[in-house]
């Protein structure tokens, strides 16, 4: 897995879902809804600031007790969240993810939002590197292959 993620964003896309900073969670949420997805980052302009994640949600607003409808982003979400260069491995950002419980990492490279890498990500290419070293293992057992 010393493979970088920016192997990963080609695939996906660096296509990430965000929100300026002067929006309400509630509105975040919607976005987040919109979507289908478990975080947006949080800009200001073209700088990132934080990130809102499904678990912001659960814990920085529900928990509290606090309207979403007018509690501001900027007082709920993650703020300077750790990020990734795109030359990070895969290894190295299954370790971060484990380390630090997160399921969400952007990617941002020269000061630059370039992606964002989930868990999920992580997760697929891993099923489609072993699918395809078992196809790989099956045709080498039934003769497919050259010795």
């Amino acid at each position: 897995m010393n493979t970088s993620i920016s192997a990963l964003l080609e695939r996906k896309g660096s296509g990430v879902f965000s929100v300026p900073s002067t929006i309400t969670a509630a509105a975040a949420v919607q976005e987040m809804n919109r979507h289908k997805v478990g975080s947006v980052l949080v800009m200001d302009g073209d700088r990132l600031v934080g990130i809102f994640t499904e678990r912001d949600v659960l814990s920085r607003v529900v928990a509290a007790d606090l309207d979403p409808k007018t509690t501001p982003i900027e007082r709920v979400m993650t703020r300077d969240p750790i990020t990734v260069a795109s030359t990070t491995s895969i290894e190295q950002v299954m370790t971060l993810f484990t380390n630090k419980r997160f399921r969400h990492l952007p990617v941002v490279d020269e000061g630059r939002l370039v992606g964002l890498i989930s868990i999920g990500d992580i997760l697929r290419r891993m099923v489609d590197t072993h699918r395809h070293e078992a196809e790989q293992l099956k045709q080498y057992i039934s003769g497919g292959y050259p010795t």
